[in-house]
Order: structure tokens, then sequence, then C-alpha cells
């Protein structure tokens, strides 16, 4: 698959996934639920135990479908070469290192970028990321991603960090064009009474993204 075909996929979805766990045995059945409750774009992170092998069985369980596996929290170059070489096909940062598009790009991997500040985003966007991500969008708020937006109007932003089920909807109201979620969608796999809390998390986001602006 092409690098922009990923892209497009992407930007279609509006939704990453974020794998994070310091059990290495869990990470099959986090993307198990996530892939059961409709998401498609999954992102591992790098500090999760077993990454490499993690993301190589990924790829493999679902080749030929139309699900999505990239890499999570890919600093420098090393994580990048290791994460491509695994078989991740996009990579995630959580900073503004325009050494790893290079090297993604070379290999026909888009880059989500890490981003914050209007100098970050546009060396970021420059350096030719398909994809910023605002980091930390919860902690800065949507007033700021509105005063962003409005000079950089021709990026195309994922708001990652601190967006819930509380948030969303005006986050979508805002502009964003999309967003990552890591413990929103994964933390507590059952309830009291023994559902799996984790899957109806799962579909009561992807319910509120079906009726939201984003498909009007």
């Amino acid at each position: 698959m092409k690098r922009e075909d990923i892209v497009a996929i992407i930007k279609k979805e509006r939704v990453i996934a974020i794998v994070r766990t310091k059990e290495q045995l869990k990470i099959p059945k986090l993307i198990k639920d996530l892939v059961d409750g409709g998401i498609k774009v999954i992102e591992i992170t790098s500090n999760s135990p077993g990454v490499l092998e993690e993301i190589a069985i990924a790829r493999k369980l679902y080749s030929g479908t139309d699900i999505i596996i990239g890499a999570g929290s890919v600093v420098n170059v090393k994580i990048a070469n290791a994460a491509i070489k695994a078989g991740a096909q996009f990579l995630v940062t959580p900073n503004t290192n325009t050494d790893v598009i290079a090297v993604a790009h070379n290999h026909s991997i888009p880059v989500v970028m890490g981003a914050l500040t209007p100098s970050e985003i546009c060396l970021a966007a420059e350096h030719g990321a398909d994809i910023i991500k605002l980091f930390p969008a919860g902690d800065i708020g949507i007033s700021y991603f509105r005063s962003i937006q409005a000079p950089l109007d021709s990026i195309t932003f994922f708001g990652v960090g601190g967006i819930n089920l509380l948030n969303i909807e005006e986050w979508i109201a805002a502009g964003i064009s999309g967003v990552g979620l890591g413990s929103a969608l994964t933390n507590e796999e059952k309830n009291k009474s023994g559902e799996n809390h984790r899957e109806n998390t799962i579909r009561k986001f992807i319910n509120i993204i079906k009726k939201s602006q984003w498909n009007n």
C-alpha cells in the first residue's frame, strides 16, 4: 500500500487508537477489542513491551483486511527504522523530529507528527509531515486549537491527549480533523456485571463520530 493510500485511510477513519500497556500479553486482546468495536487504525506505542513483535503479529493477523497497524511514540530515527522493519504502516511521534519524516517517506510510510507551537507545526509541515498531531490537546484546550487553526487552516490536525467521551463533540465542532484515543478507549476491560466495558466505550465513540458533522 502506498503512503498516499494509508494517509487517505487515516483521514477517512478520523480515529487513531493508541495501544499502550506495560504487559505485552494484553496487546493482542486490546487490538481485538478495538477491531471488534469498529476501529480500523491502531498504533502500538514504542514504549510497550514487545512492540516490534506485536506489530509483526498484528500485521500478519490482519493481513488482507482494512486494518492499519502503526507504531507510536516514535521519538527518533532508531525507533522509526525498527518499527518500519517490523511492518509498521504509519508512524506517530509525540515530538517534532523531522529526521523521522525523511526516514519514513523513504519507505513510503506516512508520519503523524507531534507538534504544539506554531513554529513546531510549520516546521513539521514544511518537512512533509502527513498529519499534525496536536499534542497534548486536552491540556492546551479548544480555544488554543482555534487560534492555531485560523492562520494554519491548510494543515490537517488530529488532536491527541485528553480527548474523551465528554469533550470529543466539542473538538469535532471546533474543526479538528481527527483524534488519537488511548486510555479513553482501552481502559477497564469489564465492569462489575461482567460486561465488556471496553467494547461498550468503543461503540459509544463510534456512534458519536457517525452522528457528528464529520459525516454530514
